[in-house]
């Protein structure tokens, strides 16, 4: 069965997540079932990561085996037109090698993670970034987030239920910005690593936030961190401000 990787970009506000569930809707269900539109003896998917409730993909991966061959980009033309109404959309296709997955071929994940720093309520941003009404500042919330940058137990900042044989991962980067936008403020996070625990990125940025704020100082992070103890995490930030902004691969099947 010939394999394609899917480059697919969503929005996870009405899913339960990335992963199908009975009797809720996730991304996985959606695109599985417009692949068996195409193909009814379609295997399940599998991605190169799997979103929770609420949370959105610029670059989600996903790979399927088909029957028979197809034009990739007839393939992503096909999936899109049975995609619809749900807001999930294949941006990219492409034939890869029989072997290659698109979570275990994976070197790199990238999320991104949008406050916006206003007071007025959020109406054309509602659902797509977390609102913080009060000033926060860059600057200590960058000199926290170095502490967490490196391998590290991140037992803290990993969700109870997570499924992970060892807490332990390396953050390869940690970067905080604010943008300028027409809606006003926003504060974007830009984490990499090659893979993340359950609920790392939110548990990050609620805790980041309580530096900005002025309610934890830069080093009550480093704290928290040697803690290994979930206890010791800030609050855990609300799904809708992230995003799964790509996925790496040694050479990616969606070039040339």
């Amino acid at each position: 069965m010939p394999r394609y990787a899917l480059r697919i970009e969503y929005d996870g506000t009405p899913f339960s997540g990335w992963q199908r569930q009975k009797d809720h809707p996730s991304v996985q269900a959606a695109l599985e079932a417009a692949l068996r539109r195409l193909d009814p003896g379609c295997p399940p998917v599998a991605a190169a990561g799997r979103t929770d409730a609420g949370v959105h993909a610029l670059g989600q991966v996903a790979h399927a085996d088909m029957a028979r061959e197809w034009e990739p980009f007839r393939l992503s033309e096909a999936l899109n037109y049975h995609l619809r109404p749900d807001p999930v959309a294949v941006v990219a296709a492409a034939q890869v090698p029989d072997d290659w997955h698109a979570r275990f071929s994976a070197v790199e994940r990238r999320y991104l993670f949008r406050i916006l720093n206003r007071r007025a309520p959020a109406v054309l941003l509602h659902g797509r970034v977390w609102q913080v009404a009060h000033p926060l500042a860059l600057a200590p919330m960058r000199e926290a987030a170095r502490h967490l940058l490196g391998r590290h137990d991140f037992t803290t900042f990993r969700a109870a239920e997570c499924q992970a044989d060892s807490p332990v991962r390396t953050l390869d980067q940690f970067d905080i910005e604010a943008v300028e936008t027409s809606c006003g403020r926003e504060i974007h996070f830009h984490v990499r690593a090659r893979s993340f625990l359950h609920s790392q990125v939110r548990s990050f940025v609620g805790t980041l936030e309580r530096v900005g704020a002025g309610a934890w100082q830069p080093d009550d992070v480093r704290r928290a961190l040697e803690c290994r103890n979930r206890a010791a995490c800030g609050p855990v930030c609300p799904p809708s401000g992230l995003y799964l902004a790509g996925v790496s691969y040694p050479q990616s099947p969606f070039e040339g």
